[in-house]
């Protein structure tokens, strides 16, 4: 497994460099313990936030390029060695519960089949209403992405790229990132297993059983929502 380390904003010393590599050797030994072997690399990237306002600017972030899902987790502080040791503590548990949910699947349900927690658009679309969806936005947002990239998604294991537009300070309401990247086909059940190992809100996937572009979502009773494109 190759790992990489690289810096955004701040010069990767030949300090940091050994002190991340023997940080992530831990990550690396727990991998080949759980025989998770399908690891391709683990990237690290150390970065310090330029605002002024933000006392925990040294962040780092951290992902395990897995041949299934990606592993991921980020971690800030005011210092970097302090992040570096909280971002590999975060991988690990993260690490760890990627194995549980691949081998005791058969055993135990994960939690979107087994109690039926998969809500359809209709009742999406009242959760948020309602203001049980964590962030509302996050779904409205989703049920557009999902009628705007259904149908041209393609599989593929690449990282995502970004895009990032430069915007006059005044101008509000724009779209100023856009991020691109390849979906896979996967099950609801993966598609929630990635959510939680990239701790992100929601996740646009490509639904493998129908072939459409759909998102799974936290909703804040700790269960997930599913939205789905409705055929016309």
């Amino acid at each position: 497994m190759k790992i990489q380390v690289k810096g955004r904003n701040v010069a990767v010393t030949d300090a940091l460099q050994d002190y991340a590599h023997e940080k992530l050797g831990k990550v690396q030994r727990l991998l080949r313990e759980r025989r998770i072997d399908e690891v391709s690399r683990l990237e690290l990237e150390l970065m310090v936030e330029k605002n002024p306002a933000i006392p925990n600017n040294n962040v780092a972030e951290a992902t395990i390029f897995t041949g299934g899902p990606v592993i991921r987790a980020r971690e800030a502080s005011d210092d970097m060695y302090a992040a570096i040791d909280l971002v590999t503590d975060k991988l690990q548990r993260r690490v760890k519960k990627y194995h549980d949910k691949r081998h005791h699947k058969t055993h135990h349900k994960y939690a979107t089949e087994k109690a039926g927690l998969v809500v359809a658009v209709e009742e999406a679309a009242a959760a948020a209403a309602a203001g049980e969806v964590s962030p509302a936005e996050v779904a409205e947002v989703a049920a557009v992405a999902v009628a705007a990239t259904n149908g041209h998604a393609t599989a593929a294991t690449a990282a995502p790229t970004e895009t990032i537009a430069a915007v006059a300070e005044d101008d509000h309401g724009s779209v100023v990132k856009v991020k691109r990247f390849p979906m896979k086909p996967m099950s609801v059940e993966e598609a929630t297993l990635q959510l939680e190992l990239v701790g992100h809100d929601f996740f646009v996937f490509r639904n493998a059983d129908t072939d459409d572009t759909n998102v799974v979502y936290r909703r804040r009773d700790n269960h997930y929502g599913l939205i789905m494109p409705e055929p016309a």
